[in-house]
């Protein structure tokens, strides 16, 4: 009988082939969960937390202290008409990477929602759930409704959200009185006591520097 028939050895240039063609795999599946993933994963969270915090503003109406959920402490729900009439997204405490997976960062050096000063936020504009997505499309004039447990805050925009891009060392968007050092560019109004908002993301779809900044101004408070 005859020996046993050898399988040819594969050349080194068939394992690198597969191991280019497995990588590339790799690759893709880790860019579908970044900007579908963990969009899924968000917004089911955005939904499960605004219905936490709901229901716990509606059963102690006089608390004083934000949400404790798993992802963090939420302090308000932010909504924009502009984004659509389904469009909520709570607001945590921090800017840490876990509270921008779940919503908007409230950069805890600004003041609280309604307060005298600038009330500062950042969210994502790719994945997580791309809360600031279309702040390009804002315009000045534009409503942005903030919801606490004590009121809901109505900012009215003094800029459009394609005005003001700057790099992430310009602080001074988050000051409590923002001045841009260009004193022909985009700013709140120069006034003592002011209650601002700002929105920041990134300026680009994909990795950036740069962000988009919109200011606005309280318009109105309505006691819940």
């Amino acid at each position: 009988m005859g020996g046993r028939r050898q399988r040819p050895r594969r050349p080194w240039s068939w394992w690198l082939g597969l191991g280019l063609v497995v990588a590339g795999l790799g690759v893709l599946g880790w860019f579908g969960w970044q900007f579908w993933g963990t969009n899924w994963v968000a917004k089911r969270a955005h939904a499960r937390i605004i219905e936490q915090v709901e229901k716990d503003w509606a059963e102690h109406p006089d608390g004083r202290d934000p949400v404790r959920v798993p992802e963090g402490d939420v302090e308000a729900i932010i909504r924009i008409p502009r984004f659509g009439g389904e469009y909520a997204v709570p607001v945590l405490r921090g800017t840490s990477d876990a509270v921008l997976a779940r919503g908007y960062g409230h950069f805890t050096e600004s003041v609280g929602a309604g307060e005298r000063g600038n009330y500062a936020l950042t969210a994502h504009r790719v994945t997580h759930g791309e809360p600031l997505r279309d702040l390009p499309s804002l315009r000045a004039g534009d409503e942005v409704l903030v919801e606490t447990r004590e009121a809901t805050y109505t900012y009215r925009l003094v800029t459009g959200g394609d005005d003001l891009e700057v790099t992430f060392r310009d602080t001074w968007v988050v000051d409590t009185l923002p001045t841009n050092p260009d004193p022909d560019g985009p700013q709140p109004r120069q006034k003592k006591g002011q209650r601002l908002l700002t929105l920041a993301t990134c300026a680009e779809l994909f990795h950036t520097d740069n962000r988009l900044v919109v200011f606005g101004e309280l318009t109105d408070k309505q006691l819940r």
